[in-house]
């Protein structure tokens, strides 16, 4: 079903785009109707060439043609986001018929200035978003502690192992003292032999309290068991509806993804498991891919909550209906008096695309009463 909806989206953009390229005189004097047709329909067959290269054997040449792939369906979509709101305006050319073909070729080259925007921002590194959290009840003596937290990495065809080996460098500056991925390590699709090859990253990573993480709903699509023994083997700590004790008085709990297909997918019962039996009397940080169901957490008396999977939206204005379906969509809120951090990302998924909501690593410091 994913895939006939991306495939009807793309199809859209393309005709969409087709009809009013074709309508604005500067493109009309320059390209024939005919000549448009043949390349829109060259563009929109690029959907298949990467499956089908592929099966050939080019496995190279099949990546860069899915990089420009998911990059051209980012392109498409902000062309066709931006002729469509000049549609709109002009309630398709009703009004302001004077001005409809300036504002149908500014609609056209917003877009395309758009999405040389999103793909820079989508291709430098992530940003370091700093937060200073008052942890409730956490011991005076870990007050300045520092946590960094990395979420969506996406690693796999076009976020890579030297892609993964600068992040790994990015958080060894910060100095933390734990480490935490909120989930989506890596692309469903990720063969085995890629992930080892990166298994040492991982054990490069410094932090005096560890490395711990909790399952995302990418990890279901390629195989949750190996995915949780590469962290395991690869060092990092997998919290499957658990929590363990960091130091005396600080606890971090984790629930696994509820895509996960060996569990019981209700978050309330996950939640209730994976507090069960902690000490109540200790500061307590819960990992949980997705922001949901924080003020069930928070009612029971969790100190700070840690998620990610939103992406921010990723690509304007997408983020509109990603927040449709995620109140908590990116950044920092307070729910009942819990503090909540929803991650924006660190990697990308489908096109190396973003706008207006940059890749992130968290730093938080945690500060005692």
């Amino acid at each position: 079903m994913f895939h006939t909806m991306l495939l009807t989206a793309w199809t859209f953009f393309h005709l969409y785009i087709f009809w009013r390229a074709s309508s604005l005189p500067i493109i009309r004097r320059h390209i024939s109707r005919l000549s448009l047709l043949i390349i829109t329909a060259a563009l929109w067959t690029t959907y298949f060439l990467p499956g089908t290269v592929d099966d050939l054997g080019l496995k190279v040449l099949a990546q860069s043609l899915g990089l420009f792939k998911m990059n051209w369906l980012g392109t498409t979509f902000l062309i066709f986001t931006c002729l469509l709101i000049a549609d709109l305006i002009t309630i398709f050319g009703l009004l302001f018929h004077r001005y409809l073909v300036i504002l149908r070729l500014t609609a056209f080259i917003a877009g395309v200035l758009l999405s040389i925007l999103a793909l820079y921002q989508g291709y430098r590194a992530p940003i370091v978003r700093d937060y200073d959290i008052l942890l409730t009840d956490l011991p005076r003596q870990y007050d300045g502690l520092v946590l960094v937290a990395l979420s969506d990495l996406h690693v796999g065809t076009f976020l890579d192992e030297k892609w993964l080996e600068a992040r790994v460098a990015q958080v060894n500056t910060l100095r933390p003292d734990v480490v935490v991925l909120l989930g989506d390590l890596f692309e469903g699709d990720s063969p085995g032999e890629r992930k080892k090859s990166m298994m040492h990253l991982f054990h490069d990573i410094s932090a005096p309290l560890g490395v711990w993480g909790v399952t995302g709903n990418h990890e279901s699509h390629g195989g949750l068991d190996s995915t949780v023994q590469f962290l395991e083997k690869a060092g990092v700590h997998a919290l499957r509806n658990q929590w363990r004790e960091l130091e005396p008085g600080l606890i971090l709990v984790g629930i696994n993804d509820r895509r996960d297909r060996n569990q019981n997918t209700d978050t309330t019962s996950r939640i209730g498991r994976a507090l069960a039996g902690r000490p109540l009397s200790s500061a307590t940080i819960f990992l949980s891919h997705r922001p949901q169901r924080a003020e069930e957490v928070a009612k029971a008396g969790v100190g700070l909550m840690l998620s990610g999977h939103t992406h921010g939206g990723q690509l304007w204005p997408f983020s509109y209906i990603s927040g449709l379906a995620n109140p908590l969509l990116a950044g920092g809120y307070v729910i009942n008096g819990m503090p909540v951090i929803v991650s924006r990302g660190t990697g990308t998924w489908g096109p190396r695309m973003r706008l207006w909501s940059p890749g992130e690593i968290l730093r938080i410091v945690l500060r005692s009463k």
